[in-house]
């Protein structure tokens, strides 16, 4: 079986605007959680995020691109440029029909649909912008990324909530293996936080009002996030022969459903989805590391993944750190994946764990090692990324050092 290495990180995001500064502000334990700022703030009951601030994409774009551009294109535009210049890679027309791009999203264009809705139904106008759906629709950054980048072989977007990167890296990783394509883009974009996305989620009664804090006890629920995170897979063969550097192996990868409930988290599924990343990575459970958590900071998802984790691992769970960086870069959606994946690669590169922000007080019913508040230096040669979603779809990535 072809092996799938990555060569290309690239993000944007509440904690930085690249890998650099997003890694310095991990490392550092900063949490970027602070207050909205966006139109009718005053209506909303959660006015907390971890928002991308000062984003001034008139600086960036220019008025035909934006015409096209929603934020999470954007977004995913800026993670793909840096994400290729690591690589060192561009597609000339030789590679170009084996070179594709799978981004994950859950909101697409959300932005655009929430001004496009306030403009007809708020405004009363009875015309939008001719571009209005290529903007919005859900593959459009996946599109726009083909198109700069002369990517022709597989492309398309996948849309399962909060799994929706780490699937789209999976499908990635399988596109490789099944050797349709020697190079692929992947990760994912989300731009959620926006005056009716926010309203949605209040609907679920799940959102803190104060901060993200996952694994304590005091946690008050999950803080929405945005941004981007974008990577080059490429077969590990190809990558060797250009002299590209390996930055880190996706050895194993898994994808399943719980088959239960449409909001509530699954032990058996989420355990189901990690003992099947690691099978597939040829992993025992003592190799593994660090796990990047789902680690949402509600009260179900954490004690259900602390559960899983310890029938998945056995003993050797009183021996891996566990940490979910969404309290710090908040809970990214259909991006969050791909943002933690930047996590894993710092484990196994630089040997540095990032922390769970903000925990202050230990739960019985998550009895793990959560690196509360500061990060941690160790070795680390396999890890894990669960990404755990509302429709109970799973998608667990295994990780190896280069």
């Amino acid at each position: 079986m072809r092996r799938v290495v990555i060569t290309g990180r690239g993000t944007i995001n509440a904690l930085g605007r690249d890998v650099p500064s997003t890694l310095a502000a991990m490392r550092a334990g900063r949490s970027a959680i602070g207050s909205l700022e966006m139109r009718d703030l005053d209506r909303l009951t959660i006015r907390i995020g971890a928002q991308v601030r000062d984003h001034d994409e008139a600086a960036i774009f220019d008025r035909s691109e934006l015409a096209l551009y929603d934020r999470a294109t954007q977004f995913a535009i800026l993670s793909a440029r840096e994400a290729m210049a690591e690589a060192g890679l561009e597609i000339a027309s030789g590679l170009a029909e084996r070179a594709g791009v799978i981004l994950g999203t859950s909101g697409g264009g959300l932005t655009t649909q929430d001004a496009n809705f306030r403009a007809v139904y708020e405004a009363g106008k009875n015309r939008v912008h001719p571009f209005v759906v290529p903007r919005l629709m859900a593959n459009a950054a996946a599109s726009h990324l083909s198109m700069l980048h002369n990517l022709k072989g597989p492309a398309f977007t996948v849309s399962t909530a909060c799994a929706s990167s780490n699937h789209a890296i999976a499908q990635a990783v399988q596109i490789i293996r099944a050797g349709m394509a020697d190079v692929m883009l992947t990760g994912g974009a989300e731009a959620m936080l926006c005056f009716g996305g926010v309203k949605a989620w209040e609907g679920l009664r799940v959102m803190s009002t104060d901060t993200c804090r996952p694994f304590c006890a005091t946690r008050s629920g999950m803080v929405q996030g945005e941004g981007a995170g974008v990577f080059v897979l490429e077969d590990r063969e190809h990558a060797l022969a250009r002299g590209a550097t390996i930055l880190g192996e996706i050895a194993g990868i898994a994808m399943n459903a719980d088959a239960a409930d449409i909001v509530a988290p699954s032990r058996d599924g989420a355990a189901r989805a990690m003992a099947r990343a690691l099978r597939d990575a040829g992993l025992d459970p003592r190799d593994i590391g660090y796990i990047n958590a789902h680690g949402t900071g509600t009260t179900a998802n954490d004690r259900t993944e602390c559960a899983a984790i310890r029938e998945v691992l056995g003993s050797a769970a009183d021996d891996v750190a566990v940490s979910s960086t969404k309290s710090m870069h908040g809970h990214c959606i259909g991006a969050t994946g791909a943002i933690e994946l930047l996590v894993c690669l710092m484990a196994l590169t630089e040997g540095v764990i990032a922390p769970t922000a903000n925990w202050c007080a230990a739960d019985p019913e998550c009895d793990l090692d959560v690196v509360p508040n500061v990060a941690r230096e160790v070795p680390v040669t396999a890890c894990l990324s669960n990404a755990f979603a509302f429709g109970g779809m799973n998608a667990v990535l295994a990780l190896v050092a280069p």
